[in-house]
């Protein structure tokens, strides 16, 4: 009998020989059909606006235009594990109420005035804001603001998919009653200090909102105290304060200062990055390509790609990827070049 012909029998039960696939499908190194590319928010912003127009955020339960990877066409994918999407809200508008599977964090873009609650706690959205919805939380988004409120999705929805673990549930109310008062979680939680009795819930962060007020501050008094780290620059990860762990159990997230003139050392590691830049502009160099941007453009960065960053002018990044769920399965990894900025 040949191959071809013992393939091809095998082929009726429903079998395959391992030897024709073993490289394929375990590999020396990261492989991914994933690629680097940017959006331009100058480009996103007036096709949102355009939505806006057309579609109410009512009709349209949630009014996103996704970012879908060129790699990943027809996946609705930014990365091989995770989705991104620009959001708009309208003044007057409410986007309604509706609960998930998915883990979602939100970077706000532009806007002001703008709110989305979670969990019944009425949350405000300003720019550089980090917004959490951890799994099967109620949360609605509206805007009490004069203009339009523009901000970044991130969720984990192709790795709720990849389990077939999704489920969505929609409040028969538009908008859900606020329950806790404003602030509650930050105030909380957000201090270095914890109510006594505390325990952790789940995997995400029982802080709602992380203001880019603060952030911004640590980063600037940081960027003041110490000399930036080669390859990230001043950079700080959001956490939960009831483990010291990420914020939520699938997705980590960053800001970081790049002071301006200066450039990193080369990069890498097993999780895919989604960074959005919030102030400043400059490059990054992803492989052989450079991506220049500026306030809300979004750079993804695929797995184990050296990655270099450059800022023109004192600049902040924030990013987000699945290192999260990497580092709790022992896949993470990383690797860096060079004794410093070049």
């Amino acid at each position: 009998m040949s191959l071809d012909a013992y393939y091809d029998r095998i082929g009726g039960h429903h079998l395959a020989a391992l030897w024709t696939r073993l490289s394929h499908l375990i590999t020396p190194q990261p492989r991914s059909d994933c690629r680097a590319h940017r959006w331009r928010y100058t480009d996103v912003r007036p096709e949102l606006l355009a939505a806006g127009e057309v579609i109410t955020a009512e009709e349209a339960e949630r009014r996103v235009l996704i970012l879908e990877n060129p790699g990943l066409p027809g996946s609705s994918k930014v990365t091989t594990s995770l989705y991104a999407g620009m959001q708009l809200v309208l003044p007057g508008e409410v986007a309604p109420s509706h609960r998930h599977s998915q883990s979602a964090l939100r970077i706000i873009v532009e806007g002001s005035g703008a709110y989305s609650v979670v969990g019944g706690e009425r949350v405000t959205m300003e720019t550089g804001d980090l917004v959490l919805t951890p799994p099967m939380t109620w949360h609605d988004h509206g805007s009490d603001g004069d203009g339009p409120t523009i901000w970044l999705d991130a969720l984990d929805i192709p790795v709720v998919g990849f389990f077939d673990a999704s489920f969505l549930e929609r409040s028969t109310e538009a908008a859900r009653a606020v329950t806790r008062p404003d602030g509650d979680s930050l105030n909380r939680y957000g201090a270095g200090l914890l109510p006594v009795g505390s325990r952790p819930s789940g995997g995400a962060s029982p802080i709602a909102s992380y203001p880019y007020s603060r952030t911004r501050e640590v980063l600037t008094r940081l960027a003041k105290d110490s000399a930036p780290d080669p390859w990230h620059g001043v950079k700080v990860a959001y956490t939960n304060p009831l483990t010291g762990g990420d914020v939520l159990s699938t997705m980590s997230a960053w800001a970081q200062l790049l002071p301006s003139g200066w450039s990193s050392a080369p990069y890498r590691s097993t999780d895919a990055t989604v960074l959005i830049a919030i102030e400043g502009r400059g490059r990054t160099h992803i492989g052989d390509q450079v991506f220049d941007w500026r306030a809300g453009d979004v750079v993804v960065a695929p797995s184990w790609s050296w990655v270099r960053h450059e800022a023109d002018e004192e600049s902040v990044l924030m990013s987000y990827s699945d290192q999260a769920a990497q580092r709790a399965l022992g896949l993470w990894r990383e690797e860096r070049t060079g004794a410093g900025p070049e």
